[in-house]
């Protein structure tokens, strides 16, 4: 039942939708930064490679499930 709503509603994102969830995402955190004093002490204090590291193990998953259909 859930699964069946879920595919309905994932049916119905544009590309459009998938860019401004990202936006909304990258603001998020830029909002986070400036408003949690603690953890922008904690951004400023970590190397920037573990930030890139990260983004591209997130990404990594759906580049290739891209690539590969």
């Amino acid at each position: 039942m859930f699964k069946k709503k879920l595919k309905e509603y994932i049916k119905k994102i544009t590309i459009v939708d998938i860019g401004l969830i990202k936006w909304s995402s990258i603001f998020f955190g830029l909002f986070l930064v400036s408003a949690w004093r603690d953890f922008s002490s904690f951004v400023e204090r970590t190397h920037w490679l573990l930030f890139l590291v990260i983004s591209l193990g997130l990404g990594l998953r759906p580049l290739i499930k891209f690539f590969k259909k």
